[in-house]
């Protein structure tokens, strides 16, 4: 069960620290990863961290301004997003995945467990 939080209201150029802490499982064998849908709109990749290499992938659009890391001790899974844009608001999701490859690790379909979202909103 993985359980996110850490979502909230901010202004442009601000910063947030999405966290996601899992239970019930052997977390540093698992790829882990955070996923965004805003109304209207799919659900759409956002990163990710591959357990087999700790590689860690982005979308285009946060390169540069978010960051994800993990602490296996804590199992738990960040996401720090700094100089947020209104265009970054949405639910945010926590997954996991037994994945480890980007093409596999940027697809919906390909994560397993999925966190109950935490709700981000950007203000102009």
């Amino acid at each position: 069960q993985l359980q996110a939080s850490g979502g909230g209201l901010v202004q442009s150029g601000g910063s947030l620290r999405l966290s996601c802490t899992g239970s019930g499982r052997a977390f540093r064998i698992y790829s882990m990863g955070w996923f965004r849908q805003a109304p209207g709109k799919e659900r759409e990749f956002v990163a990710a961290e591959s357990y087999r290499d700790r590689k860690t992938y982005y979308r285009d659009s946060v390169k540069g301004r978010f960051s994800i890391s993990r602490n296996n001790a804590r199992d738990t899974v960040y996401l720090q997003m700094n100089n947020l844009e209104p265009g970054d608001t949405a639910v945010y999701y926590c997954a996991a995945s037994g994945y480890y490859s980007y093409s596999d690790l940027t697809s919906a379909v390909k994560w397993t467990d999925w966190g109950q979202g935490t709700l981000v909103t950007v203000s102009s």
